[in-house]
């Protein structure tokens, strides 16, 4: 089977996984994903119906404008992948144009854009809701139509909403698989990542998960997936579940010889019937 690229460049995409995480869920009619990020476990499975859910609202945003009017996108989108946009000013004048403006249609646009043209794909906002990272400086940023249009025909199937991963879990029904992918946990307690700080999602949300998955389980007859790093603290909160290790390879460091292996955990809930 071909695999589907997502058309956003997404910290922690699940594109090298997806095999793993297919072969790892339960079989349903639907499939239920409260952190859904770029995408990828939706486009590489063949479930009748998707509910996908993020808190971030200019993802869900662009995730609806992209489904209903592709072709208006996608041609409004080309035209800010050119040479003239491809500079470090006109990022930061659109940069603050996303940021002044709340027109969901510019937002869906600018937003793209900055995907492609920011540094190493990042998607960062600052205390106040602002977008900032910095201009990528790539030679030619790649437009990803192509992906943008298998990820509309999809989207058919989907209905995106942007809610906390509690409600999404509470939209779920029987019939239903969920598939967590939330922000990894540290690799160790003294990580100081300040991605994990920055994106609120703390370890008293990893265990609050963890329940929420177990809950779903036996209470509901819901089966729900999990991935995360391997480490002791993510096998005690998900034991009771089925745990599968997956070897890969993550750029940790800065560095070159950062490139370790690091572990995959898929902890599987199996619902109680």
């Amino acid at each position: 089977m071909k695999k589907h690229r997502a058309f956003l460049k997404w910290a922690g995409g699940k594109y090298s996984l997806v095999e793993e995480i297919e072969r790892h869920l339960p079989p349903a009619r639907k499939l239920v994903e409260p952190f859904v990020g770029a995408g990828s476990v939706f486009l590489n499975t063949d479930f009748e119906q998707y509910l996908l859910a993020d808190i971030n609202p200019d993802l869900i945003n662009l995730y609806n404008i992209l489904k209903t009017q592709p072709d208006q996108y996608i041609k409004d989108a080309r035209d800010l992948f050119t040479p003239e946009y491809n500079q470090k000013g006109a990022y930061l004048e659109i940069r603050a144009a996303f940021n002044a403006t709340q027109d969901p249609y510019l937002r869906s646009l600018y937003f793209l854009y900055m995907n492609r043209h920011g540094f190493n794909g990042l998607c960062r906002y600052n205390k106040k809701g602002g977008f900032n990272v910095p201009f990528g400086s790539y030679k030619k940023p790649y437009f990803p139509e192509a992906e943008m249009y298998y990820f509309s025909e999809k989207a058919k199937r989907a209905t995106f909403v942007c809610e906390g991963y509690q409600q999404t879990f509470s939209r779920a029904r029987k019939g239903s698989v969920i598939y967590c992918d939330p922000p990894y946990a540290p690799l160790s307690t003294t990580a100081n990542f300040t991605s994990y700080a920055g994106n609120g999602f703390s370890l008293d949300d990893q265990a609050a998960l963890a329940d929420a998955a177990e809950n779903a389980a036996t209470e509901r007859g819901i089966s729900v997936l999990i991935s995360n790093h391997d480490t002791t603290l993510t096998r005690r909160l998900y034991h009771g579940a089925d745990l599968s290790v997956v070897k890969v390879k993550r750029t940790i460091s800065r560095n070159g010889s950062g490139r370790n292996k690091v572990d995959e955990l898929l902890a599987l809930f199996k619902a109680q019937q």
